[in-house]
């Protein structure tokens, strides 16, 4: 038995257990005094095992575990008859099988290598797919809610009434824009008083039918005054006959509480 140390090519075989019982039995035998091989083995061994996590798992074919288990037996009755292996020079020349074994491993290594980069990278772009997706979505969303006020504004069935304060001299004024067919209100103030922080304005809408007041919003004037409400949401295809103003709890109420500060009545058909 030579004193050399196990060639790469024959410490992968080994760790794949590619090689027959005689050169398996060469190779632990050095392996048994020679560290600097185990290492070797042991690093091989890590190697194999990333690849064996990155497969997926196959079923066994048809009859191997049988075959394993009678391979097990026949070796067990050699040992007990006392039939010793004989030992193989890891020098000795080996079969053309062994480059072919080594080449293919080494073919499916490099596969593997270029499918997980390229799963990479589809990853990537569906990624960057998604996002663009999804900017793709709000841009439409806000063009549709850009076209429908610029529809409420621009309409010829819609009515256009000023508010101005009651019973007070008409500071603060209030200018609403609706069109009875879809709901759609836009409402603009000015020179509205501030409130303490408990307290906010309420949009109402008093319908043409005689029903109750509808509430159409919620808001506070900023330093300057001004405040809007735009496209709250009302029911469709109630026509309204007037629109008023008044100061609601901060979240708001059912139903308007007395005074109205600011109270506009819709113009008649022709007006």
């Amino acid at each position: 038995m030579q004193d050399e140390h196990i060639p790469q090519e024959d410490m992968v075989l080994y760790a794949m257990q590619a090689m027959d019982s005689h050169e398996l039995a060469a190779v632990r035998l050095h392996l048994d005094r020679c560290a600097e091989c185990r290492r070797a083995l042991a690093e091989v061994n890590g190697d194999l095992a990333l690849v064996a996590m990155s497969v997926e798992p196959k079923r066994l074919p048809e009859g191997a575990r049988q075959r394993f288990v009678e391979r097990l037996a026949a070796d067990a009755e050699r040992a007990d008859k006392g039939v010793a292996a004989p030992v193989v020079s890891i020098a000795t020349k080996k079969p053309l099988r062994r480059a072919v074994v080594w080449i293919g491993w080494l073919a499916a290594a490099a596969s593997l290598l270029f499918a997980f980069s390229l799963e990479q990278k589809v990853r990537v772009l569906n990624d960057q797919l998604a996002q663009q997706q999804q900017a793709a979505a709000q841009q439409a969303a806000a063009n549709a809610r850009a076209q429908q006020v610029l529809d409420v504004l621009t309409a010829s069935t819609a009515k256009r009434v000023l508010l101005t304060a009651a019973k007070t001299k008409p500071e603060p004024t209030g200018r609403a824009v609706y069109l009875a067919e879809n709901g759609g209100l836009v409402f603009q103030a000015n020179d509205l008083a501030q409130l303490a922080q408990d307290k906010a304005y309420e949009l109402w809408v008093i319908p043409a039918n005689g029903q109750a007041p509808i509430a159409a919003g919620v808001f506070r004037p900023d330093a300057a005054g001004s405040a809007s409400v735009v496209l709250p949401p009302l029911p469709k295809g109630i026509p309204a006959k007037a629109f008023g103003v008044t100061i609601e709890k901060a979240a708001g109420s059912a139903a308007p509480t007395a005074p109205i500060i600011l109270m506009g009545a819709v113009p008649s058909a022709g007006e």
